[in-house]
């Protein structure tokens, strides 16, 4: 197939972007794409490509900017019911953590969640991916972590795997058991320390084995956070899935500096997030890793909080920052990265480009994906968007409305209108 005519054809060649460097599109005006066999052929300008593929079937991208699918390299996606009460009593002043201390937050989606059947769980996070999918997001990072027990772990995992299998939009899998003290635990935090790192992670590896042989593993995730998981309790579990062969990512400095990110940098994590209260120092070590740094500014917008990652210090110490959604129940409920990019040109000061080359590129490499997904170039993988405007500049600079007109992922041509929302 022939992808041709397109205004603007953004490939975001040449890898993941650090620091300055962020925001370098690789515009070719009235480009084309030629896809073959789920992967993309040949990349260039319409009038060559046509001439040397003649007979190929085509689709006009005239007065559409054509682009990388989005990447959504951090989400809780995956869980059971609502939090829209506790919404009400932060907008009326209730701190998270209070809520959080109280039995609500994480632990009232758990009480949720625990109680689902895997059916339940399938058939509301499919719609939410699907919602995700329509709005150009083509891969996406998935965390369990509404379980905090084993049997619910695993059960989250299975519906994953199975969400992923069907498809369309592809799924990066991260265990989450240490998104908070399970319930159970609530007095023992290092007791429940010790079952993630000594009991679940092995049980992980041996059920990942069995269930899905032919994947990677699983990344490994901790909150290492204020009345969740302390630095040394985070270096533990960190420690000991390193030691099993997982890659790993970390929860840090959403609400506190307790040297999460230094910690990701230090164990060659895929990626450090939230990253709100980071220290100088820390930004520092992140710059000199090659753990990227993920912002996502739905979760202060979604708490009503005036902090966000001061994205322009990552920059100047050179790290490479990506963005994603934190797509979850209690924060960030948002399926879409077209206003994860828009919110990030406001508070985060980024330009269109950069916020474009952070939700692709740079968050394809925060779930070490950027060999295969997240740039128009010959080899990789077919996943494209199909914009319904000529500029790029209209995403960031519009917001509350959909500009994807048609999603190719892996060669294959969806497109984002009513019927289609009907056939899905």
């Amino acid at each position: 197939m022939l992808i041709h005519s397109a205004s603007q054809l953004l490939t975001l060649t040449g890898g993941p972007q650090r620091g300055k460097t962020l925001g370098t599109l690789g515009i070719i005006e009235n480009g084309a794409v030629v896809i073959r066999d789920e992967k993309i052929l040949a990349v260039g300008l319409t009038d060559e490509l046509k001439a040397s593929h003649p007979d190929e079937p085509t689709l006009d991208a005239s007065g559409c900017v054509v682009m990388p699918g989005l990447v959504d390299p951090h989400t809780h996606v995956i869980w059971a019911g609502d939090r829209a009460d506790e919404f009400e009593k932060k907008m009326a002043g209730t701190p998270y953590l209070d809520i959080l201390a109280a039995g609500g937050g994480i632990l009232s989606t758990v009480k949720q969640t625990r109680a689902a059947s895997l059916e339940t769980l399938i058939a509301q996070t499919r719609a939410r991916l699907m919602r995700m999918f329509a709005h150009g997001t083509t891969t996406a990072e998935a965390k369990t972590g509404y379980g905090l027990q084993a049997a619910t772990e695993l059960r989250l995992l299975k519906a994953l795997l199975t969400l992923d299998d069907e498809g369309p939009l592809e799924l990066a899998i991260t265990f989450l058991g240490a998104h908070a003290i399970a319930p159970e635990f609530k007095d023992n935090p290092q007791g429940y320390t010790d079952e993630v790192a000594n009991t679940m992670l092995p049980m992980l590896k041996e059920w990942w084995g069995t269930h899905a042989p032919r994947l990677p593993l699983p990344f490994v995730d901790v909150f290492c956070e204020t009345k969740a998981f302390d630095l040394g309790q985070a270096r533990q579990i960190l420690t000991q899935a390193r030691l099993l062969g997982f890659p790993l990512k970390v929860h840090a400095d959403e609400f506190d500096n307790l040297g999460g990110a230094r910690l990701a940098a230090e164990l060659d994590a895929a990626s450090a997030d939230h990253l709100v209260k980071t220290s100088d120092d820390d930004i520092a070590a992140l710059g000199k890793s090659d753990t990227v740094a993920v912002s996502l500014p739905c979760t202060p917008f979604g708490l009503a909080e005036r902090d966000y990652t001061p994205a322009h210090k990552f920059l100047a110490a050179g790290a490479i920052l990506a963005l994603a959604t934190d797509c979850n129940p209690g924060t960030a409920w948002n399926e879409s990265m077209q206003f994860v990019i828009a919110l990030a040109c406001r508070t985060l000061k980024l330009t269109p480009a950069q916020a474009i080359a952070a939700s692709t590129i740079n968050a394809a490499h925060a779930i070490r994906r950027a060999d295969t997904i997240g740039s128009i170039e010959v080899g990789k993988q077919a996943d494209l968007l199909i914009l319904s405007v000529p500029d790029y500049r209209q995403l960031g600079y519009r917001f509350g409305t959909n500009l994807v007109k048609q999603v190719v992922k892996r060669g294959r041509v969806y497109s984002v209108d009513a019927e289609y929302h009907r056939m899905t």
